[in-house]
């Protein structure tokens, strides 16, 4: 009996880890989004932060609130906080071990977008800011200084 409840618990965070680290599910607005334009939902973000939702595709432009530590377990993950013009922040995580770096990103900067929102009290982490190179998800990105980084 324990060895069926261990069982259990492990096939559950497998599960889990697998869902999150990886991204595999349904995903919205399945499709490119020019992020010169201003066509974007600037507001998309703020309606998810405000509805708890989570896993759904967004673009947003702000300015970056503070830099941090690279994240190193597992995929290494380039962090930033975002500040949109409404107020709220969130966490950018951008992959590099997939996508390159972004240089030169200092408070301050302006910045855009285009990833996968996960909803926390903090605001939410945008990932997914690369292409998959799998193919089984929307490619991501971020536009800084005029170029883009995906």
């Amino acid at each position: 009996m324990r060895h069926r409840f261990i069982f259990a618990i492990a096939l559950i965070v497998g599960i889990s880890l697998i869902e999150s680290r990886w991204h595999y599910g349904p995903w919205e607005h399945w499709g490119n989004v020019d992020a010169s334009s201003e066509s974007f939902a600037s507001g998309q973000i703020e309606d998810a932060y405000q509805a708890h939702r989570s896993g759904i595709i967004v673009t947003a432009a702000g300015a970056v609130e503070k830099t941090l530590t690279d994240d190193t377990s597992g995929d290494r993950h380039q962090r930033f906080i975002m500040r949109l013009s409404s107020g709220i922040t969130v966490l950018v995580a951008h992959n590099i071990d997939t996508a390159p770096r972004v240089p030169d990103i200092v408070p301050g900067s302006p910045v855009k977008i285009h990833g996968e929102y996960e909803w926390t009290a903090k605001g939410g982490t945008v990932h997914w800011t690369h292409k998959d190179h799998r193919g089984s998800h929307e490619a991501g990105w971020i536009e800084f200084n005029g170029k883009r980084y995906d």
